[in-house]
């Protein structure tokens, strides 16, 4: 199992010394992307908030979608992840937002979608989005793996911006 201590050291080094906030709605990392954020010293100046996202109810409790917005797009697709991603951004009005959407294992989801996939999203001053796929059925590894995309993506794009 990965070290939490060190799964988010760079970018959450990197959030401090920008002055920056985010904020997570993650589905089928279940929390790993807002606990490895969290397990940095000094996390308070830079989390704003997270939602595991999970199911239809918690999207539209946690993370203010409303079933309109749910019907834009289904789940597990870079629409999904960057409407969860604005969501919880406006929500905790944070400077960066991420969403996670994804199909863990060890089967796939309901919309054919192999275990192993998942699409993440960053907003904020600037956007990228992107799918994973692992190719495995290792649930918990893919839920890691999943996590470690998501802060990579993170940092990359916090790293880009001005």
């Amino acid at each position: 199992m990965p070290d939490l201590s060190n799964f988010a050291s760079a970018v959450g080094a990197l959030l401090k010394e920008r002055g920056a906030t985010v904020a997570v709605a993650e589905s089928s990392t279940g929390g790993l992307i807002a606990a490895s954020l969290l397990a940095q010293p000094g996390a308070s100046a830079y989390f704003r908030g997270g939602a595991v996202v999970y199911t239809r109810e918690a999207k539209q409790r946690l993370a203010g979608l409303t079933d309109a917005d749910i019907e834009v797009e289904r789940a597990a697709t870079e629409t999904h992840a960057t409407l969860l991603a604005k969501s919880i951004r406006a929500r905790m009005e944070s400077d960066w937002g991420i969403g996670e959407t994804g199909a863990t294992g060890p089967t796939g989801n309901r919309y054919g979608d192999a275990a192993g996939h998942t699409c993440i999203a960053i907003v904020g001053p600037q956007e990228k989005v992107i799918t994973i796929e692992t190719g495995k059925s290792d649930r918990e590894g893919n839920m890691w793996a999943f996590a470690r995309a998501a802060l990579d993506l993170l940092e990359e794009v916090v790293g880009a911006a001005k």
